[in-house]
């Protein structure tokens, strides 16, 4: 009997154009969360490299005046030690600052989602899964 009654407030639930419209808009938010924390590791790796490369330059000898290779897209123009340590940290500090604008709109996308949460559980209660698969 209690299973025919669950059952029952199950097909009670009834979805409004809003209420769709809050779940597209949850998916999609969801969808783009994915992307940002992606892009985000992988700018994080690309600063690992930056430093790591300036940590190898830090190494060299002065006296070694020789021309420091360093890419710019496809290709890599010879500079000298202290032109490449000064390119090398500016790309640090570019890179630091996207990846904290991309933290940062992780962030808002968060808040906007646990509202939509919040608001799609008190109607649908457990007859909704918002739960991430891999959590």
């Amino acid at each position: 009997m209690a299973a025919t009654m669950k059952k029952a407030a199950a097909e009670d639930v009834n979805v409004t154009f809003e209420d769709q419209q809050k779940i597209n808009k949850f998916a999609r938010n969801t969808s783009r969360i994915t992307e940002l924390k992606e892009e985000i590791e992988v700018k994080k790796k690309q600063l690992q490299n930056l430093e790591d490369a300036c940590d190898e330059i830090m190494l060299l000898d002065d006296e070694d005046s020789h021309p420091v290779p360093y890419q710019i897209g496809d290709v890599f123009i010879s500079h000298s030690l202290e032109e490449t340590q000064e390119m090398l940290e500016e790309a640090k500090r570019s890179l630091q600052e996207e990846i904290e604008a991309l933290e940062s709109r992780v962030e808002s996308i968060q808040s906007v989602l646990s509202d939509l949460k919040v608001q799609l559980y008190a109607k649908f209660g457990n007859n909704i899964n918002l739960e991430a698969e891999g959590s």
